[in-house]
């Protein structure tokens, strides 16, 4: 099985508060890859996004930071800018070189201690972390404070997390490195059967967010607005700048096939693209191995996490009820 750290220079660290279940990820690559990004849900917030699009001048980025603490994490990127511009990574200017650091933030202020947010220290300590093949996935960095299944509100929501997969097609590797922090649940796409969501837990069973959401059709206050899932694409493809944006739009699928509902008003859906250029490929190939890969990294992301918090976790229950 590849891994996404065997795409020649990706490199990707994490750094957490496990007490106030708070952190965040970085994606490194020091020489700069071709990137891209979408956005698709209502809630988001993003940073550099407006430099990905295809009609802006620069084409590469250094580093994509994923990161909880909901706005107030987008401060760790100062850490990342800190880090790359030591190491001599960036757009040249010069004088130095400016690190060009992409990334978006997840909601996790109600998971733990709100007081305490990814901030300059943490990016740097990620920056640290970013160091050999083994990517840890479930409760660490940004899914330290993610969960899923809210629509019922906190007390019966489970705990999410982040994931990571590497698809192969000869040469061509991609992969998806996504932290799961969702308003609906999270389902097998084979089979819609519910890994992780809003439960009950006397008798258990799953309360189908989806569902319930429709069934409040008429509500229009209280809705719980603590969500977004965040990721990136990975891969080792030469692609275009219009092209990695085509590729972060098409890997969104794996988000709607493992995540229901998706995409909503009250999430703030990101996924960026960061290409390399080392192997030809067609981009619409590239696309559906980032659906797909996207899809299993959703997956792996509530399969791994653990319990913090007072949320309980996918591994957790199944134990007990064999869900």
């Amino acid at each position: 099985m590849a891994k996404l750290t065997d795409i020649a220079g990706i490199e990707i660290g994490h750094a957490q508060d496990f007490t106030a279940a708070t952190g965040c990820t970085v994606i490194l690559c020091r020489e700069g890859a071709v990137a891209g990004v979408d956005v698709w849900g209502g809630a988001p917030g993003t940073r550099e996004t407006d430099l990905l699009k295809p009609v802006n001048h620069v084409d590469r980025v250094q580093a994509v930071l994923l990161a909880g603490g909901s706005a107030f994490g987008l401060d760790a990127a100062a850490g990342v800018m800190q880090y790359l511009e030591e190491q001599g990574a960036g757009f040249d200017v010069g004088v130095t070189k400016v690190p060009i650091v992409a990334g978006a933030v997840l909601f996790d202020l109600t998971c733990g201690d709100y007081r305490v947010r990814p901030d300059k220290a943490m990016g740097y300590a990620a920056c640290l972390a970013a160091a050999g093949p083994v990517v840890p996935e479930g409760s660490v960095g940004a899914g330290t404070g993610a969960t899923v299944g809210k629509v019922y509100g906190m007390e019966q929501a489970m705990k999410g997390g982040i994931g990571t997969c590497c698809l192969t097609a000869g040469p061509l590797l991609v992969g998806a490195i996504v932290a799961v922090n969702c308003l609906g649940d999270v389902v097998n796409p084979v089979n819609g059967k519910i890994l992780a969501g809003a439960f009950n837990e006397t008798p258990f069973r799953f309360l189908n967010c989806e569902q319930g959401l429709i069934d409040r059709y008429e509500q229009h206050a209280g809705l719980f607005t603590a969500n977004t899932t965040i990721g990136t694409v990975v891969t080792n493809a030469a692609l275009t700048k219009s092209e990695a944006n085509k590729v972060a739009s098409m890997a969104h699928n794996g988000y709607a096939r493992t995540i229901r509902p998706a995409h909503t008003l009250l999430d703030g859906d990101t996924i960026f693209t960061l290409a390399t250029g080392r192997t030809a490929a067609n981009v619409n190939a590239v696309g559906i191995l980032a659906a797909q890969a996207v899809a299993q990294a959703v997956i792996r992301a509530v399969t791994q996490a653990a319990p913090l918090a007072g949320f309980r976790c996918c591994r957790e229950l199944a134990a007990n009820y064999g869900c």
